[in-house]
C-alpha cells in the first residue's frame, strides 16, 4: 500500500470520526433547545447544562462512586476473561473434562444472573466484591465460547508438526493455538465489554452501598432527574473507555486481516 492510499485512509477515517462527533454534539444542543422551548420539568427531563451542573456539587461523590463502579467492572472483567480463556484452553487439551463440565457451563449460563443476585448477596453479602462476582458471572460465558471456537478453529496439521518436533502443549499454546484463536478471544471480550457494565450495575442496584448504580437509587426517591442523568452519563463513559481499551488491544496483537469484526 502506497502513500496515497494511506493518507486516503486517514482522511476517511478523520471524517467518519468527525462526523460521529458532530452527530452526538448536534443531539445534545437539540435536547437543550427543545427542553427550554417546551419548557419540560426538570424532573422529567433536565436539560444537558443541568445535568452538568450536578458534576459541581460534592453531595454526590461522583469521583468515589465512579471509582467503585469502574472497580467492579474492571474487576470482574479481567477475572472473565482470564479464567475464560484458562478454562477454554483446559477444554481444548482435555475431551473428558469437555465432555463433562461445558455441557453443565451452558446450563448454568442459561440461569438469570439477575434472579441470582440476591442469592449470591445472601451467600457473601454485598459489596464491591459481589458485584465483581457478577459482574464475571455476565462476562465469562461470552469469552469461554469464543475462547473454545478459537482453540478448535486451530489447523490439526500444525498442532501435529508442534507434537512430532516434542513440543510442550504450553510451546503449542503460545506459538500455534493463542494466536490463532486470538480473533475469536476478542470477539467474545467486546461482547463481554458491554455485559461487564451491566452486571456491575445490577449488583449495586440489589444491594450496595456505593458505586454509581447505588447513587442512583438513592438520588430516585427525591426526583433527582439530573444526577440520575449524570450517573447514567459516567456509567456510559466507563463502558466506552472499557470497549475502547479492547479495541486498542486487538489492534496491536491481532492482525486487521485476521479480526472478526
Amino acid at each position: 500500500m502506497d502513500n496515497s492510499q494511506l493518507a486516503q485512509q486517514r482522511r476517511a477515517l478523520i471524517w467518519r470520526r468527525s462526523v460521529a462527533v458532530a452527530m452526538h454534539l448536534a443531539v445534545v444542543a437539540v435536547w437543550e433547545i427543545l427542553v427550554r422551548v417546551l419548557e419540560v420539568p426538570k424532573f422529567i427531563l433536565p436539560t444537558p447544562s443541568a445535568v452538568l451542573a450536578t458534576l459541581a456539587s460534592p453531595n454526590y461523590d461522583w469521583l468515589g462512586n465512579s471509582w467503585v463502579t469502574a472497580m467492579e467492572i474492571g474487576g470482574g472483567y479481567i477475572l472473565a476473561t482470564v479464567l475464560g480463556v484458562a478454562f477454554a484452553l483446559v477444554f481444548s487439551w482435555s475431551k473428558i473434562l469437555s465432555l463433562l463440565f461445558f455441557p453443565l457451563l451452558i446450563t448454568l449460563n442459561m440461569i438469570p444472573k439477575v434472579a441470582l443476585g440476591p442469592l449470591v448477596i445472601v451467600w457473601l453479602s454485598y459489596g464491591v466484591q459481589t458485584n465483581i462476582l457478577i459482574t464475571f458471572s455476565l462476562c465469562f460465558f461470552p469469552i469461554l465460547l469464543t475462547a473454545v471456537r478459537g482453540l478448535r478453529e486451530v489447523e490439526p496439521d500444525l498442532l501435529d508438526l508442534v507434537k512430532s518436533l516434542r513440543g510442550s502443549r504450553w510451546q503449542m499454546f503460545t506459538y500455534i493455538q493463542l494466536p490463532g484463536a486470538l480473533p475469536y478471544i476478542f470477539s467474545g471480550m467486546k461482547v463481554a465489554a458491554i455485559l461487564a457494565v451491566a452486571g456491575a450495575i445490577v449488583g449495586e442496584f440489589i444491594a450496595s452501598d456505593r458505586g454509581l448504580g447505588y447513587l442512583m437509587i438513592q438520588v430516585q426517591a427525591s426526583l433527582d432527574t439530573p444526577a440520575m442523568f449524570m450517573a447514567v452519563t459516567l456509567i456510559t463513559l466507563i463502558g466506552i473507555l472499557l470497549y475502547l481499551v479492547v479495541l486498542a488491544l486487538e489492534y496491536f496483537v491481532v492482525p486487521k486481516d485476521a479480526r472478526l469484526s
